[in-house]
Formats: structure tokens, sequence, C-alpha cells
């Protein structure tokens, strides 16, 4: 038996990236996936190959800050499956600078995204985990069920030039621990996973030219080539991780063995432990 065998999973931003590493890692698990991207197109590959793979998907695609989306991002999961075991709030994408040439547009788009999207979705969920709590004591069932913020070494120790991202990122750790104390009692596990350098391309050269289209705006995504070699120098594993290593960690908050870890951050840095 699968270890998330017929457990129903939402999962924002997984198109690409560390979120599609995700959403197949879980699947293969035996998860049903609620699979979600700004482009479609994304998503529906990660659909095809979680369905060539024996697994079950579907999409709920659009922008997570959308002030609809959380409702609509749970009802799918309610409509499709009929129940909802895990959260990952992962979409995001960066929008880097110092903060005395960082507008305000810059700021809310950032925090938006990261912080007030996540707080929306789980708001939506909780009358959902409350009822689902209470049908499993009413049945003598014990469930746990999960959720895994997705924050970052910018959020835990901080970064230059990410102001808004590092704030939004420390903001995700006070929402878990604070929902991990609320939702005890619904026997939700609520923790986060602080990712490191993991090679996505939001992390990749900034010369590049890879950019996110986001409201219209092509924004730059990467990382100055110089600091990603100084970064690789530090890092005791010595490189960066990849999508895949990133998602593991992600699923190990999702089994069963961690149904008594709740309220903790675990980073997936390849044993940095401190800032740049």
């Amino acid at each position: 038996m699968s270890k998330l065998q017929d457990k129903v999973a939402i999962i924002s931003g997984s198109g690409r990236g560390i979120g599609r590493a995700i959403a197949l890692k879980l699947a293969s698990e035996g998860a049903k996936v609620v699979v979600n991207d700004l482009d479609p197109d994304y998503a529906n590959q990660v659909l095809q190959e979680i369905r060539e793979a024996g697994g079950q998907a579907v999409a709920c695609n659009g922008d997570v800050t959308a002030a609809d989306f959380a409702e609509r991002f749970v009802q799918t999961a309610m409509d499709e499956y009929g129940a909802l075991d895990i959260i990952i709030n992962n979409a995001g994408y960066t929008w880097d600078n110092v903060i005395q040439k960082m507008s305000d547009e810059q700021w809310y788009a950032i925090i938006d995204c990261h912080l007030t999207a996540p707080f929306r979705i789980l708001r939506a969920a909780q009358p959902i985990f409350k009822q689902q709590a209470l049908a499993d004591a009413q049945a003598g069932k014990h469930i746990q069920r999960k959720v895994v913020n997705i924050s970052s070494t910018s959020g835990v120790f901080g970064n230059a030039g990410q102001v808004n991202y590092a704030a939004a990122k420390a903001g995700i750790l006070g929402l878990t621990k604070t929902l991990a104390k609320e939702w005890g009692r619904y026997h939700v596990n609520v923790n986060a996973v602080a990712f490191g350098l993991i090679k996505t391309r939001l992390t990749g050269d900034l010369n590049a030219g890879e950019t996110a289209n986001i409201d219209g705006k092509e924004i730059k995504l990467g990382v100055r080539s110089n600091t990603l070699a100084m970064y690789e120098t530090v890092i005791p594993l010595g490189r960066g991780g990849s999508a895949e290593e990133a998602a593991n960690a992600v699923y190990l908050m999702c089994i069963p063995e961690s149904d008594y870890v709740s309220g903790h951050t675990v980073l997936c840095t390849g044993g940095l432990t401190g800032g740049m």
C-alpha cells in the first residue's frame, strides 16, 4: 500500500519546478492531486504525466492572488474527490530590489502571492477540516491531515535585495506555528519547509533571460551568476538541490511517519544553517 493512498492533495503552483515535482511525488504515492498553475498548458502537462503513470489528478488553474481563487481551489478537491487531506502552499515567484528602490507594487505583489494567498486558502479549508474531524470522531476514526507551507532561507535568515520576499516567507512561518496550535484539535499537522538553493527557473542564471508574466508584466527571473557560484561554495553538500529533492522534503511532512510533528520548519538546504 502506498503511503498516501487515496489522500486528496491540493498543490498551488504545481505546473512547473518544485510544485510539479511535489505533485508527481505525492501522486506516485497514491494521492489524488489538484494541480494549479497560471498557465493551463503546464498544468495539463502535469495532469498527463500523472495519469499516464496511473494516478489521478485534476486542475484548478488561475492566479492564487485572485479574490475567488481560494474557495475555488478547495472546492475543486471536494467536488472531484469528496475530501481534503493535504494542502501544499507552494505558488510563488521573486521580484527583487533593495528597499530604497522597491515600489509599493513590488512589495504588495510578493506579499499577496506568498502570504495572503496561503492565508486565504487555509481560511477556506478550515470548515472542511473541522467537518471532517467531527465525522471521523463520530465514526470512531483518527485521521491526521497535513498542511505544508513553503518558506525559504530568505524568510529564516533574511537576504539582501529581497525585503518583500523575506518578509512574506517569514510571515509564513508565523502563520504555520499559529495554525499548528489552532488546528491540532482537528488532527491537522501544520509545518513549513524552507528551501535554500534549489535549481529551478527561479534560481537560474539571471543572464539567461527567463521571465514570468504576472498580470501582464514580464518579471525577470534568476540570480546573478557570481551569486550562484558563491552559494555553491558555502553549501556543505557542495551543490544546489534538485526539484525532486525539494519535493522529497515536503513529502516527509505528508506521510504517517510525521503524524506527531507539527508547528516546525524543516530546512532543506544541503546543510546550510545560516544566512549568506
